[in-house]
């Protein structure tokens, strides 16, 4: 049953880390693009505004902004000139005045000499490589190229409807795809003068789409790499996470199978014993057939109410009355219990004189007590003794019940708490067990914050070792 439950959180377990990896993924190409684009803009605007500066004209106040943006994040300044004038009419520039001229002269003839001003600050190589992918184009009113100051001739997109929303708006922002050359990103603006009217910004992005395709390539190698651990990353979690829910689904199993077993053969009994003592038999031999089936449903009871106490002890609902209890009266009213069956079977039962405090439920900790001798009286033969003591330990009242039986094989020794799990009893123990009560003994333990270790010598007797917390 929980195998296919095991392949079910597998899948979920798979579809969520799939899921994850591909929001990751996404995101990032996402941001990735989303970067590529602003910076392209960032670009384009500051290469728009040096095209107005260089014109004599002044740039838009969005412009400057940007202006101020790019060089802000990139740590650079760029050589500033003052004009002297706007177009070239002629394609030759004046030449500046010898810078040997003698300054003996204080006449009015200095400021048709002047050079124009520059005003150099710290340039950077990777600047210049930042814009140079950057094209301009100066553009009439009409969307005709004029004149084209870049030293390979850009593509030419001549389309009314940027022409007509950058004459309307003062400005257009666009992706175009343009045949054989792929996406352009193109900034166009308004000048306000006459020639020219429009200056056209663009950058081709095949280098941007070129990168966004190897990412993605990257991606896929990537996320099935992924998909493949993480499937048995899957797997494996899975089961981890089932691993309890299947040891309790075993443990319920062999705990039905025990059990209907154990009912099975005493209700089998009854039935045999009534069903014979409903025959003409002498009122003697009926008397001794009435007097079994009791004995079956007494064990029947006990039956019940130790598997009753175990389910109330699963579910964490059994109340323990937690107090401080004196451990020599505790042994005196427990040893007075056992007397009888030990004086039956020839075993002695001696006690130390210990007076510590014990912190438990009374009538629990009697009841582990009491499970622990039955045990020890049924694998300790005559003449043998039990010893039942107890010391301090720090915070801890460590208790101990050692007899000098016949001793557990150290294979049984993992298997003790096992629920129905029995060692072979003595040939002459006439006593029956079910295999509950060492199973009990340690749920009530644990129930009252305590221990239980146990260790034997075939031979030489067991050794139960019992800790609880001092009171």
């Amino acid at each position: 049953m929980l195998s296919s439950l095991r392949w079910k959180l597998t899948f979920l377990y798979l579809l969520a880390a799939i899921g994850l990896v591909g929001l990751m993924g996404i995101g990032t190409y996402l941001l990735i693009d989303r970067y590529f684009q602003q910076t392209t803009d960032l670009a384009l605007q500051y290469k728009m505004a040096s095209e107005f500066r260089i014109l004599g004209l002044t740039p838009p106040t969005e412009l400057a902004q940007a202006e101020s943006t790019w060089l802000q994040n990139n740590s650079r300044v760029v050589l500033q000139a003052t004009p002297t004038t706007s177009v070239p009419s002629n394609g030759k520039e004046s030449d500046s005045e010898n810078d040997d001229e003698e300054s003996d002269s204080d006449d009015d003839n200095n400021s048709g000499n002047e050079s124009d001003s520059e005003e150099y600050l710290e340039n950077d190589h990777g600047y210049d490589a930042d814009l140079a992918a950057i094209f301009v184009v100066s553009l009439e009113e009409t969307g005709d190229p004029i004149l084209i100051p870049n030293t390979i001739s850009p593509p030419i997109v001549n389309d009314p409807t940027i022409v007509a929303n950058a004459l309307q708006a003062g400005y257009d922002l666009r992706t175009v795809e343009v045949p054989g050359k792929g996406r352009i990103r193109l900034l166009t603006y308004r000048t306000g003068a006459k020639v020219p009217a429009m200056l056209q910004t663009g950058r081709l992005l095949a280098d941007q789409v070129r990168a966004l395709n190897q990412y993605l390539v990257f991606l896929a190698i990537l996320g099935s790499s992924a998909t493949i651990f993480l499937v048995f990353v899957s797997w494996w979690l899975a089961g981890r996470s089932l691993g309890p829910a299947q040891k309790a689904w075993d443990q319920q199993q062999t705990f039905v199978s025990n059990a209907s077993h154990e009912l099975r053969t005493p209700l089998t009994l009854i039935r045999a014993t009534a069903d014979y003592g409903l025959r003409s038999q002498p009122k003697g031999q009926q008397s001794e057939l009435l007097t079994d089936i009791l004995n079956e449903c007494d064990y029947m009871d006990h039956l019940v109410d130790d598997l009753l106490l175990l389910s109330r002890l699963d579910a964490h609902r059994l109340k323990m009355e937690l107090e401080p209890i004196v451990i020599s009266d505790l042994f005196s009213e427990t040893v007075r219990q056992v007397s009888k069956l030990a004086q039956a079977g020839s075993v002695s039962i001696e006690t130390n004189s210990t007076n510590g405090l014990v912190r438990a439920d009374r009538v629990r900790l009697r009841q582990v007590l009491l499970i622990l001798l039955d045990n020890a009286l049924r694998f300790t033969p005559a003449g043998g003794a039990i010893r039942l003591s107890a010391h301090s330990a720090g915070k801890w009242m460590q208790i101990e019940v050692a007899d000098t039986g016949r001793g557990i094989d150290p294979k049984h020794l993992p298997h003790l708490f096992d629920r129905f799990y029995q060692v072979a009893a003595p040939e002459n123990d006439a006593s029956r067990s079910n295999g509950l009560g060492l199973s009990i003994a340690k749920r009530l333990i644990e129930a009252q914050g305590g221990s239980i270790r146990i260790e034997s010598i075939p031979g030489k007797g067991t050794r139960i070792h019992l800790a609880f917390p001092a009171a």
